[in-house]
């Protein structure tokens, strides 16, 4: 169902607030993710799954606990696996937010969640 004209405007509304406010994040949200899903990794986790389960079975019938926990962990590597595949990776570590690894300096810490939203809840209500 589209938007009505009067929502179209709010939305539009809505998006020069958020841009106004905190470009950053908006800016973040707008641009690609610049992650992938990897559906061919993501099909071979879920056959490790179904092959762990089916190992698991086997182990259970036959009263084999090795065989039964060989199953449970490949069952849970093929369910990691497929996690993985679906949910991409980033493309670069610039993208990620990485930075340099061996270079501490290149990378800052952030402040909390929790702490930028009260410092821009004592902002607005310091401004009001």
């Amino acid at each position: 169902m589209p938007l009505s004209e009067h929502e179209q405007r709010l939305l539009e509304q809505m998006e020069k607030a958020l841009y106004a406010e905190d470009p950053k994040f908006a800016t973040a949200l707008r641009q690609n993710s610049g992650t992938k899903p990897n559906r061919g990794r993501a099909a071979l986790g879920v056959i490790a799954f179904l092959l762990g389960v089916l190992v698991m079975m086997v182990g259970a019938v036959t009263s084999v606990i090795a065989v039964g926990v060989l199953g449970f962990v490949v069952m849970l590597m093929g369910a990691l696996l497929t996690y993985a595949g679906f949910r991409g990776k980033p493309a670069t570590a610039e993208a990620a937010g990485d930075g340099n690894p061996r270079h501490p300096s290149t990378k800052r810490a952030k402040p909390g969640l929790s702490s930028r939203l009260e410092d821009r809840w004592r902002r607005r209500r310091d401004d009001n």
